[in-house]
């Protein structure tokens, strides 16, 4: 059987002005020069949907009066719905700021279904927006189901938004009011006139006669709803590629509060790779400041990942502890997020025992968490050069950049034994009784190791390596210069 999710987002046309995460302000939002909605601070002053703008502002002069903004709304949409894509392939948009969801195939997948409706609703409340869920076996009962508001009645209205089976849905459904279904509401005095209040009123009359003075569309939209007649959506499509902009309703002076807005990025683009079957291992969050004479360029932070991932509270995690390092040079109006490098999402291992140490990407995650924290450039791997000289082919790279492996492995595993620890730059040794002196005379235990090379960059390196003994018995990677008659002693690494 079927299962669907139905979301309304009754405050969308004021959340997409204020979030739900902004600060809370006194703010209206207008239609044809009427309130439309308000904040709740403007409610308590006295503001009521449906009031004149001279009324507003007599009654709370410090309000704020927008204008509705479709473009942005439907954009809101669209946003919500790219992030509801990791949850199902199969999302639809629905009249009057819903959406429908059929989450058949993805109960088992995140734990049950009251697991996936709080994670659903933690999700459009991250993103700033309130919603009603309802869940029920076809897509218009869901929507019918989400889209009442409880009120004082007699009857009162069910409290349950959620049905699993076909006949408590209908139960549900009969005691809803028929006001809101669409289709019927055009016809609202005529039957309200022949006694008719809920959907169970309108199911009981004749549907010739009903269909004759009304519509079909009144007997299809109840049909769709009770599960008599199939459905049919258009799906949201995600795009090729991922670059999402939010304006900000205030100035961000700190780079810390960037990460609430930012969370709605991050959201959208976890949907995104999870519909597109991706992992983001490069990622660019700008910050952009003032625009017009005074323009400032935008920041960008760059986010780099030593394995590619998916999952918000990892990205989340890495933007928080990068966001804790940044000082702002100017106030925050807009943030724009693009993933710049993305690699194929890699499936769940099919080990039957758990690998040793924690999972396989643990320590790629650590090591991004670190670098994130202490910055790339105190945080390095190993990178092994193809160089004779050992000054550079023992180098090294951030510890989340791509492994540089130029060396051949199997000229490393033949070279003569070396010291993990080199010196940054060979330390000249004293010469007493032909002996090189470091300490106390060192004695020669093994060797010569010669290398000839980069001649043809113009620093040419003759050396003979040596491993040599103090009389403390701790050993030392020394080497012989060989310049002409002279010859010179360096210390170049020690052993452990």
């Amino acid at each position: 059987m079927a299962i669907w999710i139905g979301i309304h987002l009754p405050l969308l046309a004021l959340e997409t002005l204020r979030p739900r995460w902004a600060k809370p302000c006194m703010l209206a939002v207008m239609e044809h020069d009427q309130v439309l909605t308000m904040t709740a601070g403007a409610a308590a002053a006295g503001v009521r949907p449906g009031m004149r703008r001279g009324g507003a502002l007599a009654l709370a002069p410090e309000t704020l009066l927008c204008e509705r903004e479709t473009t942005r709304e439907q954009g809101a949409r669209d946003d919500i719905a790219l992030t509801l894509l990791q949850y199902t392939p199969e999302v639809a948009h629905a009249e009057e700021d819903a959406l429908l969801l059929d989450v058949s195939a993805s109960l088992s997948a995140f734990g049950g279904r009251l697991a996936l409706c709080r994670r659903i609703r933690d999700s459009i409340q991250a993103l700033g927006f309130t919603l009603q869920l309802s869940m029920a076996p076809t897509a218009q009962g869901a929507w019918l189901l989400a889209r009442y508001r409880r009120q004082h009645r007699t009857p009162p209205l069910p409290r349950q938004r959620r049905s699993l089976r076909i006949a408590g849905m209908q139960r549900r459904l009969d005691a809803l009011p028929f006001m809101i279904l669409p289709a019927a509401r055009p016809y609202q005095e005529w039957l309200a006139g022949i006694g008719c209040q809920t959907l169970a009123d309108i199911r009981k009359l004749p549907r010739a006669g009903l269909q004759r003075r009304s519509d079909k569309h009144v007997l299809e939209s109840l049909d769709r709803a009770y599960g008599v007649a199939p459905e049919m959506f258009e799906w949201v499509q995600a795009p090729l590629s991922f670059s999402a902009w939010l304006e900000l309703p205030d100035r961000i002076e700190h780079a810390e509060a960037v990460l609430f807005a930012a969370r709605r990025l991050i959201l959208q683009m976890t949907g995104w790779l999870v519909a597109q079957q991706l992992a983001v291992s490069c990622f660019t969050l700008s910050l952009e400041h003032e625009r017009g004479r005074q323009a400032i360029a935008p920041t960008p932070l760059e986010i780099s990942l030593a394995e590619a991932a998916w999952h918000e509270e990892h990205l989340l995690r890495l933007l928080k502890e990068r966001l804790g390092r940044l000082q702002l040079d100017a106030p925050v109006i807009a943030l724009r997020l693009q993933a710049t490098r993305v690699a194929p999402m890699l499936p769940p291992t099919a080990s039957l025992f758990p690998e040793p140490g924690g999972a396989p990407g643990a320590y790629a995650r650590l090591l991004e968490l670190l670098s994130a924290r202490l910055g790339s450039e105190n945080v390095l791997q190993p990178a092994a050069y193809a160089d004779h000289r050992p000054e550079i082919a023992n180098a090294w790279q951030a510890a989340t950049g791509q492994v540089r492996r130029t060396a051949d492995d199997a000229v490393r595993s033949i070279q003569p034994q070396r010291p993990f620890w080199l010196l940054k730059a060979p330390l000249a040794l004293t010469i007493r009784n032909h002996r090189p002196f470091y300490g106390s005379p060192l004695r020669l235990r093994a060797g010569p190791e010669r290398i000839e090379c980069s001649w043809w960059d113009g620093v040419a390196a003759v050396r003979d390596y040596f491993i040599a003994e103090g009389e403390d018995a701790a050993c030392y990677w020394i080497y012989r210069e060989r310049s002409g008659a002279e010859i010179h002693w360096f210390l170049h690494g020690l052993f452990a």
